[in-house]
């Protein structure tokens, strides 16, 4: 009996229907990876069957691996697998907000958990991506995801209480900040969880100094296994659960977070900078960051002409006197246009404080600061006006993926950071890097963080194409390395940039998040090839090949 059938016979909800595996066979990345079957795990005690059932499986000789899937909108060909997908948005959905905290499931989507918060007294997670309407917690947590308001208000990691999870041989844990005295009795454990506490403690202090080194200084990062945020030496605590996340899965299966949530401002007013040029970039994020921003976005001349292309496509969905309020509210943008040309690059910063005043005096004073600069800016008006500028930031991608025919939105330089005060150097070369290869881009990001996502478009039918990611990558991660960048602040590694890793970190760290995978997981079950392990033929072999 294959592992499937002993799914199957304990009434374990699976499927192998064509249909069904054509679905999961695709994410948003540039890959495509159909699995053998589908499994719809119903609570945390069938997780921790379907591992016992592969190890069996295994015995037996059957080559089985377990990937986690929340709501598939992955942008690395993370959750992508040729064995079996575990995905949980079907039963494993529950959340309970209450004020501060919350406790939800890896399942829930995003917009239903915020649903929730929202109701329990204004309390949002405030790292949501730019997929809130799609992505759910689980990837969330699996990427330490980040988005608009990460400037102000931190990454995932930064919101995590406690995760439960179940380990690779089926056992369940639950990962938390521990003092040295509950980190002491974790260790006298004859389990595999005290085995893992043994193991990594001695792994994080006796590389203690090859860590440091390699210790990330932008503002976020989502590359390798993040072993610096294990040990919190100012509150003297030892805490697994800052390794799970962004983890993508690879060390253990999420079934419950407990989270911590902020209490947003009441008020909120936007500025709009339109930049002819990048010359003075450096010097307007430098202006307007004094004013404490909550988020400070961008997006450049491409995706604003599509937003204005498929502004149809935008608003169709949003009814008619919402369709109607943000089809009039582009009038100023035509004017801008009309007056100026299409502007290189859009800043948007917004400013969020208790009363509508102030919010409005921080976005005046920072246009103020601006005025002896060659840019163009302006407030958005109030909130309404500012929700066009929000819905192009937002659905950029999802423009390009849906609406451009014979050609496709190719992620895979489409995260690096890099610190603000290097833009002016580092800005130049990588446009003539890109220029080498006479790409069609656009570019979207958080400028205010160093973070940019840049998405070719491209025909991944045509060879030459093809080989151009694999030529292309290389380049643009070096030259980020250079400038002591990540490659990836939110997005994670996934397929796409597993191989590209020992770009960034030193080859003694490669080696550390090896042994990391093989203390959690020995036998490697979880989603193998991802953060450590990953091929450059993977990326070629997994590719896309039409649209």
């Amino acid at each position: 009996m294959n592992f499937f059938d002993s799914c199957a016979q304990e009434s374990i909800d699976c499927s192998t229907d064509e249909a069904l595996l054509k679905q999961y066979s695709r994410d948003t990345s540039i890959f495509v990876r159909t699995p053998r079957g589908v499994i719809f795990p119903k609570n945390k005690a069938e997780v921790s069957r379907l591992i016992t059932l592969a190890h069996e499986a295994r015995a037996r000789g059957e080559l089985v691996s377990l990937t986690g899937w929340s709501a598939g909108t992955d942008m690395t060909g993370g959750p992508l697998t040729d064995s079996y997908v575990l995905s949980f948005t079907k039963y494993m959905n529950h959340v309970s907000a209450r004020g501060e905290t919350a406790e939800v499931e890896p399942g829930c989507y995003y917009r239903d958990f915020e649903k929730a918060t929202l109701q329990s007294g204004n309390y949002i997670l405030p790292s949501y991506p730019a997929s809130r309407e799609l992505c759910a917690l689980g990837g969330i947590i699996s990427n330490d995801s980040g988005g608009e308001l990460t400037l102000q208000y931190g990454k995932t990691h930064d919101y995590i209480n406690e995760l439960e999870v179940v380990l690779s041989d089926g056992s369940e844990a639950r990962f938390g900040p521990l003092s040295r005295s509950e980190l002491a009795q974790k260790q006298k454990l004859q389990t595999l969880e005290g085995d893992i506490y043994r193991k990594m403690y001695t792994l994080v202090t006796q590389n203690a100094a090859t860590i440091a080194l390699n210790t990330p200084t932008v503002s976020k990062n989502s590359a390798g296994y993040a072993l610096w945020r294990i040990h919190d030496r100012a509150r003297d605590t030892f805490d697994l659960a800052q390794l799970i996340v962004g983890s993508q899965g690879t060390l253990a299966m999420v079934t419950n977070a407990h989270l911590r949530l902020i209490q947003l401002k009441k008020h909120r007013c936007m500025m709009v900078v339109f930049m002819k040029n990048l010359d003075t970039l450096p010097e307007v994020v430098k202006r307007v960051l004094s004013q404490s921003p909550e988020s400070f976005e961008s997006y450049d001349d491409h995706t604003f002409s599509l937003a204005v292309q498929f502004l149809p496509q935008m608003i169709g969905q949003m009814g008619f006197w919402g369709a109607s309020k943000l089809g009039i509210s582009f009038l100023p943008e035509v004017w801008t246009v009309l007056t100026g040309g299409v502007p290189k690059l859009v800043l948007m910063a917004e400013f969020a404080e208790e009363s509508a005043e102030e919010a409005r005096s921080k976005a005046k004073t920072a246009i103020a600061l601006l005025r002896d600069l060659p840019v163009r800016s302006r407030l958005a008006g109030d909130e309404a006006h500012s929700q066009k500028y929000w819905k192009i930031r937002r659905e950029s991608f999802a423009l390009l993926r849906k609406n451009l025919k014979g050609m496709y939105a190719t992620p895979f330089i489409d995260d690096f950071v890099v610190h603000p005060e290097d833009y002016p150097s580092f800005l130049p070369k990588l446009n003539a890097i890109l220029q080498e290869y006479q790409l069609t881009y656009t570019i979207a990001g958080h400028v205010g963080d160093g973070n940019f996502h840049i998405i070719p478009l491209m025909d991944l039918s045509d060879p030459k194409v093809r080989r151009t990611i694999v030529e292309l990558s290389p380049k643009v991660y070096e030259l980020v390395a250079q400038y002591h960048g990540s490659i990836t602040g939110e997005h994670n590694d996934g397929i796409i940039r597993t191989p590209y890793l020992p770009t960034m970190f030193a080859p003694d760290m490669i080696r550390l998040f090896e042994e990391t995978k093989r203390i959690f997981d020995p036998h490697n079950l979880f989603n193998p090839g991802k953060k450590v392990a990953g091929a450059l033929a993977d990326i070629e072999r997994f590719m896309v090949r039409s649209v």
